[in-house]
């Protein structure tokens, strides 16, 4: 049974687009594929990419709900 979307904003988790999925679940995955190399593999970079995904998302979120606020 799929669930009902939240129609509310949420900033920890805000809606991804199909292509930022695709590109989250990427780094996510080479992430993971570091993770099994050792725990002193450097991950930083892929952590600054995911952490810039979800920040764009973020702002895209809340603009686009003060748009639809003013209407």
């Amino acid at each position: 049974m799929a669930s009902k979307r939240n129609a509310e904003y949420d900033p920890k988790h805000p809606p991804l687009t199909a292509g930022e999925a695709a590109k989250f679940a990427w780094y996510i995955g080479r992430m993971a594929k570091r993770g099994l190399a050792g725990e002193t593999v450097y991950q930083g970079d892929l952590e600054k990419k995911v952490d810039r995904l979800l920040d764009g998302a973020r702002e895209r979120a809340e603009k686009n709900a003060r748009q639809n606020a003013k209407k």
